[in-house]
């Protein structure tokens, strides 16, 4: 996947854990290796984690080295295809980056640990499906973020709306309703395909779908086309451009100008805004991505990290202890609530349920998705026709036209 939808900025890679100790009895410890990636978890998580793993397992030391995510793909390869001293034995990856390093059997199957011990059929779908591979599960869900609309309590106020919309017909009214001469309604870039992802997933449709003779880009079906209708409808009700996405310009940066109502961002962009333009501090609040009906949140893509063993690994049993360990209730709620993400269980939403920005991202990630689940969709995201279309149906194209094309488009990528 492109940036990650979390921002995590990354530096070289240190060691955090701690120093071997010998256990009771006298026989050292042997070590796992565990590579996460910088940004993913605070020191003083990593070093209350690292303090309690070893205290309950006396015959393992972690040694976590923080990696960048600048440059990580060919580094977990080589990891994957050549096992050499300290390599590591666990690895976070992004959630979507799972079936690239799947391919080849060069991860280890944890479907019996997450059939048996590990819950799986709560984990969230977001990042549970893309840790799937032929049936198999090698990405164990850790942790997760997506968008919210975050929007002016104040504008809310003086335009009498009371409550935030529920469905689409209340977002498009009160949409509507901002929008003046003054304030844009909602800054929405015509380019925002995450945004319109989630539209499509309302729909029943998908970017693209698996077929007996291989994968097949699905913007023309007639769920999509709805969805790209309604995203046309509500993008008009601001002034965001046509022909560029939600980070030309950054999005943060126009919402800090205080005459945008809402901004579908990830909630940490709140701060992001406050700090361009603190005259807006505590005027911020935060609710779900409106689904087709009030009975549930809309559905959106889910950023976020699973973790993986390679088959390489000298120490299975250590390995898995480790994942177990960070994805279990204890370790993965405490997660959440350090670095406000959404845990990888939706039974475990309440432990974010006192961070109202958290609390959102929570009731969305509950009927999450990723991008479909093929090594080659880093293909279709480099040249992105999706954001061709989009720019192209917005300027007033055909959309039946410009959806056949971009998806015949997808389908050559993904050939």
């Amino acid at each position: 996947m492109r940036p990650r939808l979390l921002a995590l900025v990354c530096a070289s890679s240190f060691l955090v854990s701690a120093c071997g100790v010998l256990s009771p009895g006298g026989s050292g410890r042997h070590t796992v290796t565990v590579w996460m990636m910088k940004g993913s978890a605070s020191q003083d998580f990593l070093n209350r984690f690292t303090e309690d793993f070893e205290r309950t397992h006396s015959d393992l030391r972690l040694d976590i080295r923080i990696q960048e995510w600048t440059g990580i793909g060919p580094k977990v390869q080589a990891a994957l295809t050549k096992r050499s001293e300290g390599g590591p034995d666990v690895i976070e990856v992004g959630n979507t980056q799972v079936a690239q390093y799947a391919k080849g059997g060069r991860l280890t199957n944890l479907t019996l640990e997450s059939m048996r011990d590990w819950g799986m059929r709560d984990w969230l779908p977001g990042l549970a499906e893309p840790g799937l591979d032929n049936s198999s599960q090698y990405g164990i869900p850790w942790y997760a973020a997506n968008r919210v609309v975050i929007y002016r309590k104040d504008l809310f106020e003086q335009a009498g709306i009371t409550k935030p919309p529920r469905d689409r017909t209340e977002w498009l009214a009160a949409s509507e309703k901002l929008n003046s001469e003054a304030n844009q309604g909602i800054y929405l870039a015509g380019q925002d395909w995450y945004t319109l992802s989630g539209f499509i997933w309302d729909e029943g449709g998908d970017l693209a779908k698996e077929t007996d003779s291989g994968w097949k880009g699905t913007l023309d079906s007639a769920a999509a086309l709805r969805a790209m209708d309604f995203y046309r409808q509500l993008q008009a009700l601001g002034r965001g451009p046509v022909d560029a996405d939600e980070e030309h310009p950054p999005q943060a940066e126009v919402f800090a100008e205080g005459k945008v109502a809402q901004v579908v961002a990830v909630p940490g962009l709140a701060q992001t805004i406050v700090e361009k333009n603190p005259d807006l501090k505590d005027k911020l609040g935060f609710f779900p991505v409106p689904g087709r009906t009030a009975a549930r949140p809309g559905s959106v893509f889910t950023g976020g990290s699973d973790l993986v063993v390679p088959r390489n690994t000298t120490d299975r049993d250590g390995a898995v202890a480790v994942v177990a360990a960070l994805t279990g209730a204890k370790w993965d709620t405490d997660l959440a609530r350090t670095m406000n993400y959404v845990p990888n269980k939706t039974k475990l939403a309440a432990a974010v349920a006192d961070e109202e920005g958290v609390a959102a991202m929570a009731a969305g990630a509950a009927h999450g998705r990723a991008t479909p689940n093929t090594p080659l969709w880093a293909t279709v995201e480099a040249e992105n026709p999706i954001k061709d279309y989009m720019t192209k149906v917005l300027s007033g194209g055909d959309p039946e036209t410009e959806a056949r094309r971009a998806s015949q488009r997808i389908t050559e990528q993904l050939a």
